[in-house]
């Protein structure tokens, strides 16, 4: 009775444990956003704190928003969705550090090129989730700490970060190359105690904004641009356009690279944009429209508090008519474009006949169809993968196992093929002498020995489960239903195929040239050009000795290959320029 009363609390106990672990695990797993305040110290009595954004995995590592640390430090960046540009000009040398998709490199150039490029190994690449890029905390101090030659550390047992943005170490080059590891430890310098509020941005006078990007939005009545800064709030003056065009935002109190900052447009309304560092602190942009100061219908500025930027509008006399057309234009081709990328050849299917219980055609020397042809798929998977990087491959098997011809068809459609290549090798009851490589297409039988090669390929279903049933109504008029809804692809596959055999032809070969067609089930599904493909005659002794040797058997995948290259070249020619645009 005891042990029972134990049992029964003990019960309710580890469940409530359960629970607890669980919840724990949850809220691990699932941590938002965060932010470790960063202690900035510019110098004596001066400094600031900050919020530098993230978010802490699972594991307890917190991983920074490498674009809201480079704000925190007054750097300027910009992200295209797999490279970052980090931007610093805390002297005389403006620099850039680069990050890069999958790369545990950063790159570090200086922007006037007199220097030669520095590169930065970091411990992990970085980390992109929703078009910001992220690095463990520690792994960002240590980058800027080598990049900026400057103390950044991060105080993990405090969850902190301390950088001193003072002077340059005497011994930092822009020449020298770091290597960021695990165990390495930033060079260690007096910190000077910020006298800023714990939480915001003092932006004291002292200090100077950067402005760190230009970005110009284009309207259809105007353009609107914007100059992004980091820093506080500053006055500034707008001069609107002169009679030559020109106009003039002049920003107090701020710095930031000319030779960076710089544009030139070749079209648009804004022609040019000249930056310059005026005597008295401030900074002073030129700006050079391409339209005539006419046809300026209106110019303003504004100061966006919200993103931090100086935003000028230019609103200018437009054509509707002429902004109708050119916006039906855009549409008409990029819907032609879309088309164009729904029918690239972008998807390839590899079939190799046979497999498992069923062995196809065996070869005097024992030489089974099965094996040889699933070396040839595999080589010519690996062929196209190597030179058609953008090209995805499909196998219907890529091991020796039994899939039911009805499968094969409906895997291609399923992954959406643009090709169908079944590979198989031949076999002759009657003429052991009978050699060579024959291509096909789906069609009825023309002559009677392409009946018999088809009824071969086709005899496996009787060893499949349920056949009876799978293959109900599989007729000669569901063939020749098959080969009619086959006919919009009639002549890519007819194409494909006399490709494929041209480079498949071998010397010594008595098998008539030419592309045949007969009723392959494999053939009657998929929804794209299909072909099969018989490799040679396991039935001929010599041919026999070729197939089965492993190096001809990567000649005849390559073959194929050079086959579907050349079709492909053709197809996607005649495709694009279907879709160009009629002037």
């Amino acid at each position: 009775m005891k042990d029972s009363l134990s049992r029964q609390c003990i019960r309710p106990l580890s469940l409530l444990l359960f629970f607890v672990l669980f919840a724990s695990r949850l809220l691990a797993e699932t941590s938002g956003q965060e932010a470790v305040f960063l202690q900035v110290t510019n110098g004596p009595e001066q400094g600031y704190t900050i919020k530098v954004q993230g978010s802490t995995q699972a594991d307890g590592v917190f991983l920074a928003d490498i674009g809201s640390f480079t704000r925190a430090l007054r750097l300027g960046s910009v992200f295209d969705g797999k490279q970052m540009q980090i931007d610093e000009a805390f002297g005389d040398t403006v620099t850039s550090c680069i990050l890069m998709e999958g790369s545990n490199f950063a790159v570090i150039a200086s922007a006037a090129g007199d220097t030669p490029k520095r590169v930065l190994q970091l411990a992990s690449a970085p980390v992109i989730r929703r078009d910001k890029v992220y690095l463990p905390v520690d792994q960002a101090c240590r980058m800027f700490t080598l990049w900026l030659g400057r103390q950044v550390r991060y105080n993990a047992s405090e969850n902190k970060i301390d950088a001193t943005l003072g002077s340059r170490w005497p011994d930092a080059s822009l020449q020298s190359v770091g290597r960021l590891p695990d165990d390495a430890q930033p060079k260690p310098t007096e910190l000077t105690t910020p006298s800023s509020d714990d939480r915001t941005d003092t932006g004291s006078a002292g200090e100077k904004t950067l402005i760190d990007g230009i970005k110009i939005e284009t309207r259809a009545n105007g353009a609107v641009i914007r100059f992004s800064a980091s820093g506080a709030m500053r006055n500034a003056s707008f001069l609107r356009p002169d009679k030559s065009g020109t106009l003039y935002l002049t920003i107090e109190n701020a710095a930031g690279s000319p030779a960076r900052l710089a544009r030139n447009y070749p079209e648009g309304v804004v022609k040019s944009i000249s930056p310059k560092l005026l005597d008295n602190g401030a900074m002073q942009f030129t700006i050079a429209l391409n339209i005539p100061t006419s046809s300026i219908k209106s110019s303003s500025f504004r100061y966006d508090a919200r993103k931090n930027d100086y935003v000028i509008s230019i609103m200018n006399d437009v054509d509707v008519e002429a902004i109708h057309l050119s916006e039906k234009e855009r549409r008409i081709q990029e819907g032609l474009s879309r088309d164009v990328d729904k029918w690239k050849l972008d998807a390839v299917v590899i079939d190799a006949g046979h497999g498992g219980k069923d062995p196809g055609a065996i070869g005097t020397q024992g030489t089974r169809e099965k094996d040889v042809v699933l070396n040839i798929a595999r080589d010519l998977g690996m062929f196209i993968r190597q030179k058609w990087p953008d090209v995805k491959v499909i196998y219907t098997r890529k091991e020796d196992r039994f899939i039911p011809l009805k499968e094969r068809g409906q895997i291609a459609n399923r992954y959406g093929g643009k090709i169908f290549v079944s590979i198989h090798c031949n076999s002759s009851a009657n003429n052991s002498k009978v050699r060579g490589p024959e291509v096909y297409i789906l069609g009825p039988h023309k002559t009677d020995a392409a009946l018999k090669v088809a009824m071969f390929e086709n005899s496996v279903i009787t060893g499949e489960e349920n056949s009876a049933e799978k293959y109900k109504g599989f007729s000669d008029e569901y063939l020749i239903m098959s080969s009619m809804a086959q006919s919009a692809f009639a002549t890519q596959s007819t194409e494909l195929a006399q490709d494929v055999l041209q480079r498949l032809s071998r010397d010594g070969s008595n098998t008539r040239l030419g592309v045949r067609q007969a009723g392959f089930m494999v053939l009657w599904t998929p929804s794209m050009p299909s072909i099969l493909v018989e490799t040679g005659y396991l039935s001929n002794p010599s041919e026999e000795k070729l197939l089965r040797d492993r190096k001809e058997q990567t000649k005849i995948a390559y073959a194929i290959f050079q086959g579907l290259q050349q079709y492909r070249s053709r197809y996607e020619t005649r495709m694009t320029t279907a879709a160009r645009p009629v002037n």
